[in-house]
């Protein structure tokens, strides 16, 4: 998050240095016009960067001006004349949950592959498996399951994860995910005291989120599943299936770590969805003819 925004920041100074023809200083800053920052948006538009990534760059330079007034540094109020574009909704797209499944009983299958290649082992695989359970069985960000250290060790029956903005929240964990996680500990060729990495990659440091990501890569490949499939997806399909077996958003909030229940609303819609699909094929009268 924080190399994003000082990308977006960066990119605004050197469109300013175009703009101004030279590169800009605090009195710069401050004479900037509502025509100025529309002329950063237009020459975004024209590069058609999607809207989404515009709302994050306003938001960025918003929160930089007021730092600068907030520090007494500088004041500009002409960016309040802008409006934030409006964003498509989206629906967080999961899986099914025979493809969760797939996903997670495949992962030692790939592992054996790629060790006829001498790329992997039997650990890799128990270490893929329980990095995916514990993405689907307690609905982690990949971050969050990657940084987990081995104090952490023997699980019980909840984990303390520490997710965006450095907040404490306490999942449940199912006794397979735990399972999973010993057999994993267990053939794990490296060991370490409770500062250690719980997942480790092939040579023994932490394992690095591309890495995880290629992997899952790999899997889809093998299964023939979407490009949606992502480690996030098996977070999304954490909660579409909490939701669809019954549960409450506001517990669907707590376990997932939003701080908005807006946020987590947005998977009533891939609820709805769904019942809208099922109903369309099922129902007599919604069958096309």
């Amino acid at each position: 998050t924080v190399d994003g925004y000082g990308a977006d920041l960066a990119a605004f100074l050197r469109f300013l240095s175009d703009h101004l023809g030279g590169s800009p200083d605090l009195a710069a800053l401050e004479s900037l016009k509502p025509l100025d920052f529309r002329a950063w948006l237009a020459g975004r538009s024209a590069r058609a960067l999607s809207r989404s990534s515009t709302a994050r760059a306003l938001s960025t330079l918003r929160g930089f001006f007021r730092f600068l007034e907030k520090q007494g540094i500088a004041k500009n109020s002409a960016i309040g004349a802008l409006r934030t574009p409006k964003l498509p909704k989206s629906v967080p797209k999961g899986l099914t949950v025979e493809d969760a499944f797939d996903l997670i009983r495949s992962a030692e299958d790939l592992a054996s592959l790629d060790d006829g290649k001498g790329k992997g082992g039997v650990w890799i695989g128990l270490r893929d498996r329980a990095l995916l359970m514990l993405l689907y069985g307690c609905g982690l960000r990949i971050g969050e399951a990657l940084s987990l250290d081995r104090v952490v060790l023997p699980l019980g029956e909840t984990l303390t994860v520490l997710g965006k903005g450095r907040k404490q929240r306490l999942v449940p964990l199912l006794p397979q995910v735990r399972d999973a996680v010993g057999a994993y500990v267990d053939a794990c060729p490296y060991g370490g005291d409770g500062a250690a990495p719980l997942f480790r990659g092939a040579r023994g440091g932490r394992l690095a989120a591309g890495v995880a990501q290629a992997r899952m890569r790999d899997l889809r490949r093998l299964l023939g599943l979407p490009d949606t499939a992502t480690p996030h997806a098996l977070r999304h399909s954490y909660a579409t299936h909490l939701l669809a077996g019954g549960g409450d958003l506001r517990t669907i909030q707590e376990l997932l770590g939003h701080a908005s229940l807006s946020t987590t609303q947005r998977y009533t819609d891939v609820d709805v969805e769904r019942l809208t699909n099922v109903y369309e094929d099922a129902h007599p009268r919604a069958r096309k003819t």
